[in-house]
């Protein structure tokens, strides 16, 4: 009697992502990620001092979600890890984009009919 037992190799580790190989990161690119880091704190607080007008606040979120996936991608290791991390992230972050608009729709529609 033989047995359907199948040994299929899972390049992306979708179905055991704990199984991924582990990735060592060297302490130079901890270095390079803290520098990077430095920068865009040094640009944050630079671009602070230049009146841009309506567009101060969208240059500093921009900047700080760079440096935010910069934290996410190296110092959480998610740039390391298999695709099922990475759409788990993903979907995170989609929520918290749904949950923004769904305020800013809130935020926007109270004044209607007030003017």
């Amino acid at each position: 009697m033989s047995h359907a037992h199948t040994d299929a190799h899972d390049p992306s580790n979708v179905t055991n992502p704990e199984h991924a190989e582990h990735h060592i990161v060297t302490p130079l690119q901890y270095v390079y990620v803290f520098v990077t880091l430095l920068v865009g704190t040094g640009i944050t607080v630079g671009a602070a001092y230049v009146d841009m007008g309506v567009l101060n606040p969208i240059v500093a979120l921009a900047i700080a979600c760079f440096k935010a996936s910069i934290v996410i991608l190296f110092f959480m290791h998610a740039a390391y890890q298999s695709r099922l991390i990475k759409i788990t992230i993903a979907s995170g972050f989609f929520v918290f984009l749904v949950l923004i608009a769904m305020t800013m729709t809130d935020y926007l529609s109270r004044t209607w009919g007030l003017w």
